[in-house]
């Protein structure tokens, strides 16, 4: 995906067009996934598990297509468990709920 759909409502209305339960629902399962991914990234206690968590959180991003959230995921995948990468990812994921 090259593309950024911006805020993930607009990612979910070129999904499900105008059906706003529908769109809750994807909206809540996002959110918490991307809590649950986050939560991993917080407490991973090896490179292996921050590089899983990432790679989870990126593929949750493609899936919507949150680009900014895929970006910061691969950056946190290729690099050590850091600070700066999980608040890359937080300031993300936080952008798509504005």
């Amino acid at each position: 995906m090259a593309y950024d759909l911006g805020a993930l409502e607009a990612a979910l209305a070129a999904v499900v067009g105008d059906e706003p339960r529908l769109m809750a629902e994807l909206r809540g399962v996002f959110f918490e996934s991307a809590s649950s991914y986050l939560a991993a990234l917080r407490s991973a206690e090896s490179r292996d598990d921050w590089r899983a968590a990432a790679e989870r959180m990126k593929g949750l991003a493609a899936s919507f297509g949150a680009r900014k959230l895929m970006d910061a995921a691969a950056g946190a995948m290729n690099g050590s468990p850091s600070a700066v990468s999980l608040r890359r990812i937080e300031r993300a994921v936080s952008a798509l709920s504005d």
